[in-house]
């Protein structure tokens, strides 16, 4: 079969605009699901927060309340926000297929749904109620009825809801086309890793999907990507945004292996993306990643990997001031360093 020949530029760019990058979208709840499409990763308290704010405009600090999302243990039990209506894709979807695997998540959701009887508890004390340590709820919530409240500060509150009426392997088709349009070109390899469902199921949702893919070949090897996205991804870039501050975790930095060598080609600077302990944030210019970012307070501290233009400095500064931090009580300011 001939394969599409890509080149970095052509992978980024499409990347970018299938996450939503390039240009803000207004706001609302189709919106928000757009931005979630492949799942906020919401691990760092308010992460989810700031991946919305990059991608949707007129964010509210309390975006991740918002009706139109939910907030779980999705792939690899990371917290996740996601679409409420997306709920089974995100749950059901990293169901374990062995028998082993789904029955410790049936009856453990089984337990704490007839524990709870409606009610929501802090995990810690649901946990103690059932006899278990509260992180192995964590395995409940691939049946798609288990919701969070996490804030951050404090231990994630639980709660259960109806079974979403899709089959597992259905919900595992649709994670695999979500993760090939925002991640892609992509592997059977790189799904497994990034679902936190393993090599063998990962590479049998990529041979289930057939003739829906297009195999492609990047500078980094070959990978596939969704045939309805061939046309986006061959076409050239549009103008990317002159800044976005990606929190750690966003979706456009959440790679691992030789992805992170396709988005930042220099092994040093790698090292400073993707540390072996908490992330920083990335800072994209003009459609490439051009440094880390931390937060203390209202001093954001930027780690340029280049020399920056005055112009440059001030979309940056902008999107600082941007940033939907609640109970900051003054200004972001930037610190260069």
């Amino acid at each position: 079969m001939t394969r599409l020949e890509l080149t970095r530029a052509q992978i980024l760019a499409f990347r970018r605009r299938a996450g939503q990058l390039d240009e803000r979208l207004p706001p609302g709840p189709d919106s928000l699901r757009r931005a979630a499409w492949a799942g906020l990763q919401d691990s760092m308290p308010r992460a989810a927060v700031l991946s919305v704010h990059a991608r949707v405009g007129q964010t509210p600090a309390d975006v991740w309340a918002d009706p139109s999302l939910v907030q779980i243990w999705g792939p690899r039990f990371h917290v996740f926000v996601v679409a409420a209506c997306d709920l089974a894709v995100f749950t059901l979807g990293v169901l374990p297929g062995h028998a082993k695997g789904r029955q410790r998540a049936e009856d453990l959701a089984a337990r704490l749904h007839a524990q709870l009887n409606g009610a929501r508890l802090p995990y810690g004390e649901a946990g103690r109620a059932l006899g278990v340590h509260p992180n192995s709820l964590r395995y409940a919530a691939a049946t798609g009825t288990v919701l969070i409240r996490w804030e951050g500060a404090r231990q994630p509150t639980v709660w259960t809801v109806p079974r979403p009426e899709i089959d597992p392997a259905d919900a595992r088709l649709e994670l695999a086309r979500r993760y090939l349009h925002v991640y892609g070109p992509a592997t059977p390899e790189s799904f497994g890793q990034w679902s936190g469902i393993g090599p063998r199921p990962a590479a049998a949702a990529f041979g289930a999907l057939g003739g829906s893919l297009t195999p492609v070949v990047t500078p980094i090897g070959d990978a596939w990507i969704l045939a309805a996205d061939e046309p986006a991804v061959s076409t050239g870039s549009g103008a990317p945004a002159a800044a976005r501050l990606l929190p750690s975790g966003d979706s456009f930095l959440l790679l691992q292996g030789a992805d992170r060598e396709l988005l930042v080609p220099d092994a040093g600077r790698r090292g400073e993306l993707w540390t072996p302990r908490v992330w920083p944030g990335g800072l994209l210019l003009d459609g490439e990643l051009a440094g880390t970012w931390r937060r203390a307070g209202p001093v954001l501290t930027v780690q340029t990997w280049r020399p920056l233009s005055g112009a440059e400095r001030d979309a940056v500064a902008a999107e600082a001031e941007s940033l939907p931090l609640p109970d900051l009580g003054q200004r972001i300011t930037v610190r260069w360093a």
